[in-house]
């Protein structure tokens, strides 16, 4: 077995793994960053549809609010490395930025390829050294850290940052194995669930719509009947349920589907009232009168959605438009603005954008990410149990952290 000295081990080269190694080395710490994919930063480069979706340019306490599990814990974090930082580094390594609608950062180029690349050249000038292979333990002595251990060889070190994701796109390499390092160390874990998921739907008319995203549609998410959250935006149906922004966006909202029941409402048509509607639809009815029901929607929606809703609406799909009664006609405007999608639960976890769950932050000081069980452990990203709605906010969660633990570290190098 190979043996490296070195002041600190990074484990897991993605978003946090390749900002704390770089800020580390940075502080004049000799580091070495342990990674299995010959990529760095695999999964940060899928991020945002290969576009990345940096930060969120909002304040701290706007930030917090998007962080539904586990947000106060961040507070410190948030506010030391701030979505405002993100941005100034990112400039800073060459990455001119643009912010989108809801505040959401993008690089100019439209390129995830470009952010990670720009962490990769950091970390080589500042000297980071990047060992191929898998981190399989994590060795302490006196409480304290020493080594890690991959395969083939032995990083003695006197700290180390755990950053190896969760378990979501587990073939970019987040397949849980930092839960086990952490456990092993005798941390406690929160149960890795889905978050920022699509979510399957028993009604087979979302498989028959499969393909289709309609746009501009207000998503309604119903929690016992209760409303949870309500947004607008564009969605898909697939032949599973649903999924699209939206959609993701909801599931993030609903955590309890062992104890609670959910239910989606559509509003199709959110730029009109019931009212406004009603005379939209009489007025096409009058313009095709003559025509089928089936036939006289084509003005009103997609031609893969008008069969479902000629099926829902209890119309037959031949009766001549000019014999619809206005009954019958304000059940199809009541479809129009409350179209319903049954939820029975969320995709698995590996087709998840991020893991809720992970290392238990009653276990880390929340100003350095400092284990507290274990001297000069520390965690960053997504390993820790927190997670945030889409729009950039995981993302600066993984740069805060990072960058909390790799200020902490150097610190303690410097000390001891």
């Amino acid at each position: 077995m190979k043996t490296l000295q070195t002041d600190a081990a990074v484990i897991g080269g993605g978003a946090a793994g390749l900002l704390a190694a770089a800020r580390l080395a940075e502080g004049g710490a000799r580091v070495v960053l342990i990674e299995p994919n010959k990529l760095l930063g695999k999964k940060l480069r899928i991020t945002g549809k290969s576009r990345c979706n940096v930060t969120n340019d909002c304040e701290v306490r706007t930030f917090l609010e998007n962080v539904p599990r586990n947000g106060k814990f961040l507070y410190s974090a948030i506010s030391r490395f701030t979505p405002q930082d993100t941005e100034a580094l990112f400039e800073k390594l060459g990455v001119p930025l643009k912010v989108e609608r809801g505040n959401r950062v993008f690089p100019v180029s439209d390129s995830a390829h470009d952010v990670a690349n720009a962490l990769e050249r950091w970390g080589q000038r500042t000297g980071v050294q990047v060992l191929r292979g898998s981190a399989r333990k994590i060795e302490t002595a006196n409480g304290a850290v020493t080594r890690v251990l991959t395969d083939d060889t032995e990083v003695l070190c006197r700290a180390a940052i755990l950053c190896t994701g969760g378990k979501s796109y587990p073939g970019t390499g987040s397949t849980g194995e930092g839960y086990a390092l952490a456990e092993a160390l005798g941390h406690s874990l929160e149960p890795a669930k889905p978050s920022l998921v699509p979510l399957v739907s028993p009604d087979d008319y979302c498989a028959e719509m499969q393909g289709f995203a309609p746009r501009n549609v207000t998503l309604r998410v119903y929690e016992d009947e209760k409303l949870i959250y309500e947004e607008l935006g564009e969605m898909l149906f697939t032949h599973f349920g649903v999924s699209g922004p939206l959609v993701l966006s909801a599931s993030a909202h609903m955590r309890r589907f062992d104890t609670k029941a959910y239910r989606l409402s559509l509003d199709l048509k959110p730029g009109l009232s019931e009212k406004q509607l009603d005379e939209r639809v009489l007025r096409d009815f009058q313009k095709y009168q003559n025509r089928d029901f089936q036939n006289a929607l084509g003005d009103l929606e997609g031609r893969t959605m008008i069969p479902v809703l000629v099926r829902l609406s209890g119309i037959p799909a031949e009766e001549k438009v000019n014999s619809i009664t206005k009954e019958q006609r304000r059940a199809l405007v009541s479809l129009f603005k409350n179209f319903p999608v049954r939820v029975s639960g969320p995709r698995p976890i590996d087709e998840a954008i991020v893991t809720s769950g992970g290392v238990s932050v009653r276990e880390i000081d929340p100003k350095t990410m400092a284990s507290k069980l274990v001297d000069g452990l520390y965690f960053a990203g997504e390993v820790i149990d927190v997670d945030a709605y889409t729009g950039g906010f995981n993302l600066q969660i993984a740069w805060s952290t990072a960058n909390a633990a790799a200020l902490a570290a150097g610190e303690r190098i410097r000390e001891t």
